[in-house]
């Protein structure tokens, strides 16, 4: 193998590739990238058994097929510490990786190719194409929902479902729900869910940076798979049930406060630094025209504001994680927002105030 390429044609895609490789692995192998030239084509694949990602770019210059794996830190950082416009010469000799440019020369250990694990294909049962910037939206206004570490593994991930001409993402951790959804050209009449872990949806928002750019799904039984002109992503599903979210949504809330998005936002970024620390309590007092929220916390420190609202109900008191509203509130794009409530003891429905297609559950909390 033996080729020569441009700094920074190697070193966009080997960042997003190492992005995936573990640091500390069971398996030395997994923590190389597999280098393969085919004609003028490089590749590089990156994985962790959960989740792969291969980059691609096109060679200028006629090269040596090949295929070996490296340690993908390694040939990173060589890559950064080079200069922008370095030439970099790239050849196999003697079961070591030379990499040479300019007066720097580097000697690389290798593994051979054929240890290198692949991800199992399998059978896809479904196929859609879709907008990057749209999906990536999907992914944003939702992933800050997904739990961490939860026992209820399904939870540590986010449930993409597809229906007929609709793409859907929701994630929960139990104590909040964010769910969005796109118009989607999909011909698939049935709900076809899939569960995919916080891990591959983090990775696969990195990889979607061209907003006018496609990208292919393609829905497996074991995977999901995303395939860009650049790279091709696959990840594990996670197997398991994901709760029934369509039971969650607060149905029937009879109070609905409309307000200014930003100014709500600011006003409980204020009123949180004297919440509980631990656990981030904060207090709303709703009465007709206005909004008062008040913290406090065990030194006996006290916040509260007081905001205009568009609200016509009766008096409600009810307390929240202020993080979960704040998480809410930073997501969402549009001036004003609807907050939909029943009772102290009921979840609040949050949306944007003109669009239905995102939808956000938090559940309240005794203060």
């Amino acid at each position: 193998m033996h080729f020569t390429i441009q700094r920074e044609a190697l070193l966009k895609p080997l960042q997003l590739v190492a992005g995936v490789v573990e640091r500390r692995q069971t398996l030395p192998v997994l923590s190389n990238v597999l280098l393969v030239v085919e004609g003028q084509q490089l590749s590089l694949t990156g994985t962790d058994l959960e989740v792969e990602l291969v980059g691609r770019v096109q060679l200028e210059e006629s090269a040596e097929p090949g295929e070996i794996t490296v340690p993908a830190r390694k040939l990173m950082d060589i890559c950064k510490s080079l200069p922008n416009d370095a030439l970099i010469d790239i050849k196999v000799d003697d079961a070591k990786l030379v990499v040479k440019a300019g007066r720097s020369r580097f000697t690389l250990s290798t593994l051979p190719a054929n240890d290198f694990p692949t991800v199992e294909e399998g059978p896809g049962s479904l196929t859609c194409s879709l907008a990057q910037s749209k999906l990536r939206r999907l992914i944003e206004r939702t992933s800050f929902a997904m739990a961490q570490q939860d026992v209820r593994y399904y939870l540590n991930g986010m449930l993409l479902e597809v229906s007929a001409g609709i793409m859907r993402a929701v994630a929960t951790d139990g104590h909040r729900l964010a769910m969005c959804s796109m118009q989607a050209d999909i011909g698939q009449p049935d709900r076809h869910q899939v569960i995919v872990p916080r891990k591959g949806i983090l990775e696969l928002a990195r990889l979607l940076t061209e907003p006018d750019g496609l990208v292919s799904i393609v829905l497996g039984q074991h995977h999901i798979r995303a395939t860009t002109g650049e790279f091709t992503f696959t990840s594990k599903l996670v197997d398991g049930k994901f709760p029934d979210y369509e039971r969650v949504l607060p149905k029937g809330g009879d109070k609905l406060v409309l307000g200014d998005r930003q100014a709500l936002r600011e006003a409980f970024s204020r009123t949180a630094i004297l919440s509980n620390e631990k656990y981030r309590g904060i207090r709303l007092q709703l009465a007709t025209g206005q909004l008062k929220i008040q913290a406090n916390n065990p030194e006996q420190e006290e916040a509260e504001e007081e905001i205009g609202v568009d609200y016509t109900g009766g008096d409600l008191e009810i307390g929240f994680n202020v993080s979960y509203l704040l998480d809410v509130l930073g997501v969402m794009t549009t001036e004003q927002v609807r907050l939909i409530l029943s009772d102290s003891n009921s979840s609040a429905l949050v949306q944007e105030s003109d669009n239905d297609d995102s939808a956000y559950v938090v559940m309240p909390m005794r203060l």
